[in-house]
């Protein structure tokens, strides 16, 4: 990370679909093992997806299950500050999208993405106060629906959401966009301005998914008013065995 004001001021972020803390096929519990590959990607910022509030049977089911909810336990002492968006509620527990960040939550709240008669769908939006800079940095973690028509009209409500916003506010929008038939990043540059980190740099989204053999290019990491560089996708071990999705990482300078 640097600070000096010669040099402006760089970040790094991490997005990754958790899979509520279980391996593909929801075989093992592997959240301690994520936790772990995570700190070795060192990032300032993580997207974290599909990630556990509470879940009553499974507390009592595995004994490695931790105290307090997935994403504190993975925040644990790297990331002072943590936000999380619950979407999915349901007789054992919760859902959501959450947000690990090095510098300091200033506010967040939860945009209901949700299109009626489907399941619960959101955006976290946290503003982030660095320290020794006057502007905030806007940070974005989505997950969008399976059906098309869906994630659209998600998409036009993230755009428009956007909009309220100072024009020259770094923002980055970031997670599973479940976009198979790359749609998103036309209606997105279109409607909000935003251009995709692998898409700049190497002409197409990175494929993602599943992560042992991706294929689809399924998430996204979108910016505005920042630059980028050296985009990762992470699908090799210990990666591909830690969740469905490989992670992505990218550099992001203002």
């Amino acid at each position: 990370m640097t600070t000096s004001a010669e040099q402006g001021f760089s970040f790094k972020v991490l997005t990754i679909n958790t899979h509520k803390g279980f391996a593909a096929f929801n075989r093992r519990f592997i959240l301690p093992e994520l936790r772990e590959a995570v700190r070795t990607v060192d990032p300032d910022i993580v997207f974290l997806q599909e990630v556990l509030g509470t879940h009553e049977k499974h507390s009592r089911r595995f004994e490695n299950w931790p105290v307090v909810p997935q994403y504190e336990f993975l925040a644990d002492t790297l990331w002072a500050d943590f936000a999380y968006g619950r979407n999915a509620v349901y007789p054992d527990g919760d859902h959501g999208n959450a947000l690990l960040s090095r510098f300091p939550i200033a506010s967040y709240h939860n945009l209901d993405l949700s299109v009626q008669g489907t399941e619960k769908r959101g955006m976290l939006h946290c503003i982030l106060q660095v320290p020794g800079r006057d502007m905030p940095l806007h940070m974005m973690c989505v997950h969008l629906g399976l059906r098309e028509r869906h994630r659209r009209a998600q998409m036009l409500l993230i755009s428009k959401h956007i909009a309220t916003l100072p024009e020259g506010a770094p923002l980055v929008l970031a997670g599973d966009f479940n976009d198979w038939r790359q749609q998103a990043n036309a209606l997105l540059g279109r409607e909000a301005g935003l251009e995709e980190v692998f898409t700049k740099a190497y002409g197409r989204p990175a494929k993602t998914f599943p992560a042992r053999f991706p294929v689809l290019r399924l998430d996204r990491i979108y910016v505005r008013n920042a630059r980028i560089s050296r985009p990762t996708s992470l699908a090799n071990q210990p990666w591909s065995h830690l969740s469905d999705h490989a992670p992505l990482a990218v550099e992001i300078s203002l």
